[in-house]
This record gives C-alpha cells, sequence and structure tokens, in this order.
C-alpha cells in the first residue's frame, strides 16, 4: 500500500466514525432502524470520499478551492443519498446530517492536524 493510499484509509475510516456519531442520530426523526440509518451513513461517505481525496487534489485549483468544491461535492452527495434514503424527512433535516457530519470530520480532523496528531 503507497503513502498516500494509507493516509487516505485511515482519513476515511476516521470520517466514516466521526459522521457515524452525527448523522446517523439527526437522521433518527425519518423512523428507519438504526441499522439502516447506519448503512446510509457509511454508505454516503463511502461514495463521496474518495473523490476528495484522490480527484479534486488534482484539479489544480489551489487549497482553498479544492477544500470548497470537496466539502460542497461531500454535503451535496450525501444529502442526496439520506434524501433518496429517507423520504419522510425534511429535506432540511436531511442536509442538516449531511452538513454537521461533514463539518465534524473536517473540522475534528484538522484540530488533530493542528495539534500534531495528524490521522
Amino acid at each position: 500500500m503507497t503513502d498516500y493510499l494509507y493516509l487516505w484509509w485511515r482519513a476515511f475510516v476516521f470520517t466514516q466514525g466521526v459522521e457515524l456519531c452525527v448523522a446517523a442520530p439527526l437522521l433518527a426523526p425519518s423512523g428507519a432502524s438504526r441499522a439502516r440509518r447506519l448503512g446510509a451513513v457509511l454508505a454516503a461517505s463511502t461514495m463521496t470520499h474518495p473523490a476528495v481525496w484522490f480527484i479534486f487534489p488534482e484539479l489544480g485549483l489551489g487549497a482553498g478551492l479544492t477544500l470548497a468544491l470537496s466539502e460542497a461535492w461531500a454535503v451535496m452527495g450525501e444529502w442526496g443519498l439520506y434524501a433518496l434514503c429517507f423520504p419522510k424527512l425534511s429535506a432540511s433535516r436531511s442536509f442538516a446530517a449531511a452538513a454537521l457530519a461533514n463539518a465534524a470530520s473536517l473540522g475534528l480532523g484538522l484540530g488533530l492536524r493542528a495539534v500534531g496528531l495528524p490521522l
């Protein structure tokens, strides 16, 4: 496994853990079982995370724009999946789950890096 792939794997596992803790409870008003909510959260970040790591950085857009577009991609993609999986859930609630989960994983990841504990 290359160093970059290993770094991605660590970040992916971290992201999954954080987003499960944040998004799954926020999706509870959907009435779906806990297992279904956990599965949707896992599927959502599995769908978006590889592009954040492997596609957006290769576009040569600069760090700030790459970060903004990556996070927009993740939030919008995950919001879309939640809307499909949980049609009884309001659009604002599914958007909040996606946005807050991504903000938490990004914020915690950057915070760990800032104190010298990279993923």
